[in-house]
């Protein structure tokens, strides 16, 4: 696997946010044991993919944040599982503030004392299910040039106490941010796919067009972002969208997008920890941190009221800083602290000092980023968030489909392999495959110690370390976690089976969702239903009901995708 290893540190932090996997409850139904981040996304760990992401563009200084529940299933799989032993040193540090629990919001996280004390400088914000074949050291190319120069990446100076903003600010991290947004609509779009409501506008172009492969042309200045669940209930409340007036007076052209999603990647300045401590009614850092410095740059006021003048200049909220009179930042200039008048031994007329003001605020932009659609003629580098099921499945699929990269078919990769691609697509032992067993090896994964019996078929499927496939079955666009059985002639198609579960002989299942430990009875039928475990389902039952419960098989349970 290609890593930017020659790479120079980029003076930037990571945060990678391992949450809780709310929609992928099938297979998270128990953090403790098995936390979202380990969920295998084509037999990798989903961490391995935002730290594979940032060590190629060269970040290695990766600060891990979980709840102290899921640290010790995280901080095993680091020093175990040989795809997280493989990647290159330094190894990230896991940390789990005991604030922390499965449904601390994002932007309640990055106001903790802990976090706070481990960011030392300018920082990347970014999910653990991030999968991205975009080049990281382009995005921190596009935020260089646009915010401020390589000074902008640059750590924090504790002894720099001057204002955030304006010439010499630099030292004080007076830089924007910038986020990423990807197009939702493509071969994997479903029904009820999370997207965004983003409005943009675009930048002033540069003399100099940029060179061929660079994002710049894709960047714009972000005027306002939120999901579109919450413009849902805005429209339905309002009866519309009410745009305000300051929004069409600074930017008469802009652009809304209503099929993007937000892929929760963020470039920060150092300054933007001190803006989170001081409003502590922030709740997400995409809605209400990103959303909020978004509408800074047109709504009048909204800067003051977030407090951001005392971030960019803490000398204001201090008694050294104000005149005494009027409580307004001293001006720097020696006239407005002393009466020269009065100190003159010279007649002269008394000087008239102009009440000072305060200078309006300037507030650095938030910039976004917006990935192209891949098209049949220019393919676009794959960007994607995985929490949901179907996400899963299909990016595990898409993933399969990649050549690998150690001796790759002919004519594959003109620029080289993808940094996604496996080194082997078949990783087991050829003596575990059975002859006369049909595997479509382009579109398929099997990872290493997997038994393949006969007259087995496998077509488009991703299979995991350690399964038995027995004789006749047939398996089709399929995610198979690690340990898993699959009986004699069963038919799968378009499922994803959790990790040691079990399907029994002659099952034909087609798109359901298997928990981890379900042992599948031979001969089910089944369509869209997620087969799960229930622990305490007993309890609260009379004796018939739990006498029925018992002659059924225990506590497992069907559940249709109604």
């Amino acid at each position: 696997m290609p890593h930017a290893l020659g790479m120079p540190s980029s003076g930037f932090q990571a945060v990678i946010l391992c949450g809780p996997g709310v929609s992928l409850t099938t297979f998270t139904a128990n953090p403790e044991d098995f936390p979202k981040a380990l969920v295998p996304i084509a037999n990798r760990p989903m961490i391995w993919y935002p730290l594979d992401w940032c060590y190629r563009m060269g970040v290695t200084n990766i600060k891990l944040i979980t709840p102290p529940s899921s640290a010790a299933a995280i901080t095993t799989a680091l020093a175990q599982n040989p795809h997280l032993t493989s990647l290159p040193l330094p190894k990230p540090d896991l940390l789990a503030p005991s604030s922390l629990s499965q449904n601390t919001p994002t932007a309640e996280i990055l106001r903790d004392p802990e976090i706070q004390a481990a960011i030392t400088g300018d920082f990347i914000v970014l999910p653990c299910d991030l999968v991205c074949e975009l080049p990281g050291e382009s995005l921190l190319e596009a935020w260089m040039i646009h915010q401020g120069g390589l000074g902008g990446a640059s750590w924090a100076s504790e002894g720099y106490r001057g204002a955030k903003m304006g010439l010499g600010g630099e030292g004080g991290g007076r830089r924007g941010g910038l986020g990423v947004w990807f197009e939702t609509k493509g071969e994997d779009n479903f029904k009820g796919v999370e997207t965004d409501f983003v409005i943009t506008t675009p930048l002033q172009q540069p003399a100099a067009p940029p060179p061929v492969g660079s994002l710049r042309p894709h960047i714009s200045k972000l005027l306002y972002a939120t999901t579109t669940d919450t413009l849902r209930d805005i429209t339905e409340e309002k009866k519309g969208f009410p745009i305000r007036h300051g929004l069409i007076e600074k930017h008469g052209r802009v652009k809304m997008l209503t099929t993007h999603r937000d892929a929760h990647v963020y470039l920060f300045p150092y300054w933007v920890l001190d803006m989170v401590k001081r409003n502590e009614q922030f709740d997400s850092i995409s809605e209400d941190v990103v959303g909020w410095w978004a509408k800074t740059g047109w709504q009048e006021g909204l800067a003051e009221k977030l407090s951001l003048r005392e971030v960019f200049d803490p000398t204001s909220t201090s008694e050294q800083g104000k005149d005494g009179v009027n409580g307004s930042p001293v001006s720097g200039n020696i006239e407005g602290e002393i009466d020269l008048a009065s100190m003159s031994s010279t007649h002269v007329s008394a000087l008239k000092i102009k009440e000072s003001t305060k200078s309006p605020l300037s507030v650095p932009p938030f910039l976004s980023y917006i990935h192209p659609a891949t098209t049949a003629s220019i393919p676009s580098p794959l960007i994607r968030r995985v929490d949901t099921p179907h996400l899963l499945l299909h990016t595990s699929l898409h993933l399969a489909t990649l050549p690998p990269s150690t001796n790759p078919p002919p004519n594959i990769y003109p620029i080289g392999p993808s940094p996604l691609s496996h080194s082997q697509k078949i990783s087991t032992d050829p003596s575990l495959i059975a002859p006369r067993t049909n595997i479509h090896a382009p579109t398929t994964l099997i990872a290493p110690n997997t038994t393949v019996a006969t007259h087995c078929v496998i077509k488009s499927s991703v299979i995991g370390a350690n399964c038995v496939i027995e004789e006749g079955a047939r398996l089709t666009g399929c995610l198979l976690m690690d340990g898993v059985t699959v009986g004699e002639k069963a038919v799968l198609q378009g499922c994803i089976l959790g990790r040691r579960c079990a399907v029994g002989k002659g099952s034909n299942l087609k798109e359901c969702e298997v928990q981890e430990g379900y042992q599948v009875k031979e001969e089910t039928e089944a369509k869209g239903e997620k087969m799960m475990v229930f622990e305490g389902l007993e309890e609260g039952l009379g004796e018939e009901e739990e006498e029925e419960e018992e002659e059924a098989g225990g506590e497992s349970i069907m559940i249709g995708d109604e």
